[in-house]
């Protein structure tokens, strides 16, 4: 599973496709109407999927690994609403990640990996990049 190209952006929703990188900002299509746009480093900020990780007793997860934790396990243990209470929630992510570090990881940490998964998963984007 790649996802060097998929940035999330603050302040829009959902996940956008990383399509060049300007001195002052970003070009990124939405990966819903295809249209790109360019967005300024000085209003927003990005963070490419592939450098988000999960905080653990020992060091860190990354968020492919965390994805396909998720994936693999969805048959047996299907995934929460984001409306589910917070201890539903938490004790969903200890089955997928049981060493997570519970200092760090806080609910808005589980929902948007969720709700990142969900997005990535109604657009079919997991099949599209796996690694070759």
């Amino acid at each position: 599973m790649n996802l060097k190209d998929i940035v999330s952006v603050s302040g829009l929703p959902g996940l956008y496709k990383l399509v060049t990188t300007r001195n002052n900002g970003l070009v990124v299509e939405d990966f819903d109407s295809g249209k790109s746009k360019f967005l300024s480093v000085r209003k927003y900020q990005f963070t490419p999927l592939e450098t988000v990780a999960i905080y653990t007793e020992d060091d860190a997860c990354d968020m492919k690994d965390v994805f396909q934790k998720i994936k693999d396990q969805e048959g047996q243990n299907p995934l929460p609403s984001l409306s589910d209470k917070p201890n539903e929630l938490f004790s969903y992510f200890e089955e997928i990640l049981p060493d997570y570090d519970r200092d760090k990881v806080k609910i808005s940490d589980v929902k948007k990996v969720i709700k990142w998964y969900n997005f990535l998963k109604t657009r079919d984007l997991f099949d599209l990049s796996e690694e070759e």
